[in-house]
């Protein structure tokens, strides 16, 4: 009789993508090209050069490292190409070159490397390794930056300034010298390197909510959260506007935060996370020293990670709670 074998068993996993670690990786490179490109037209060629340190120096850093751990190279899956361009975003176009090498080593080797690698590490690499830099060179990361003289159309003449976020609080609300919005729209400010052009930067995000290589939930809860309670705080939408556009809190909620890694997997598990890192980020920016908080909210919440996946992972189907278990026992 001849056996008609209809149930096949094989080993994990059993759903199966077509999508590779490099393919993501690329995608998220290609959605950060927009923000790459407006920071050389702002700020001009030493742009350009912080970026490529950063990438090179990210690179070889996980390729010395693996070596030196003996393990297998994982320098073409790019997500060390990804860390070195996050981390360069997140830097002043005035920072000094070996600093920009002492924070890639930071994020490859200390964050990411003694940890497993890529998929064990418990914060966002590049996003440590700026408060490590912000910690050790406090001057140099908050001196402002510089706009480069190539800028076409626009009064950027060559000059230092303090970054936007510098230049509003609670009790003195948009101080005079301030940008417009238009400016932080488009991005023709002092800031870092990646986060000064909001349009740039919302490109790269529809490109890969597009490509579906991240969810919307994250950056639009986070984002929304922020501006209802700056609206709130300020009573002003041009004062909710400016806290939304300037500073690093589109990039931390569309780059950052999105970091699969470090972000829940569950849906709800990536409300409570926006919302924590919301939360955290209008505290920090309406009542601490800082004037930015989008780095330390993300970090914390990162670490908070397991935990909001172990609050919301799906009961198992069939599955008795303990609660109701104990019940039944004792009416036994």
């Amino acid at each position: 009789m001849e056996l008609n074998n209809k149930l096949t068993v094989s080993a994990s996993p059993h759903v199966k993508s077509a999508e590779t670690t490099t393919g993501i990786m690329l995608d998220v490179i290609i959605a950060l090209l927009p923000a790459g490109v407006a920071s050389v037209f702002v700020f001009g060629i030493r742009a350009l050069l912080i970026i490529a340190v950063s990438v090179i120096s990210c690179v070889l850093a996980e390729f010395l490292s693996r070596k030196a751990m003996k393990r297998d190279q994982t320098i073409g899956d790019l997500s060390a190409v990804v860390t070195g361009i996050l981390l360069a975003y997140n830097l002043p176009s005035t920072i000094p070159i070996w600093q920009v090498v002492f924070g890639a080593i930071v994020a490859i080797v200390v964050v990411k490397q003694m940890f497993g690698g890529i998929g064990q590490n418990f914060v966002n690499p590049a996003l440590l390794a700026r408060i490590v830099l912000i910690s050790a060179f406090p001057a140099r990361m908050s001196a402002g930056a510089f706009v480069g003289t190539n800028v076409v159309g626009w009064d950027v003449d060559g000059v230092t300034g303090a970054t936007p976020m510098g230049l509003i609080s609670l009790a003195d609300g948009i101080k005079d010298g301030a940008p417009s919005l238009m400016h932080l729209f488009i991005g023709t400010t002092a800031g870092c390197i990646g986060e000064v052009s909001a349009l740039a930067l919302l490109l790269g995000g529809i490109y890969l909510i597009i490509r579906k290589v991240i969810s919307p939930i994250i950056p639009c809860v986070y984002i929304g959260t922020v501006a209802l309670i700056m609206l709130i705080a300020f009573g002003d939408v041009n004062a909710m506007l400016y806290e939304v556009l300037g500073g690093g809190l589109m990039i931390g909620a569309i780059f950052m935060a999105t970091d699969y890694t470090t972000s829940p997997i569950t849906d709800k598990g990536k409300v409570i996370y926006a919302l924590g890192c919301a939360l955290i980020t209008c505290l920090i920016r309406l009542f601490g020293s800082l004037p930015e908080g989008v780095s330390f909210s993300i970090i914390i919440m990162n670490i908070l990670v397991p935990h909001i996946e172990n609050w919301t992972k799906p009961t198992i189907f069939g599955t008795v709670k303990e609660k109701k278990e104990k019940k039944e026992a004792a009416a036994e």
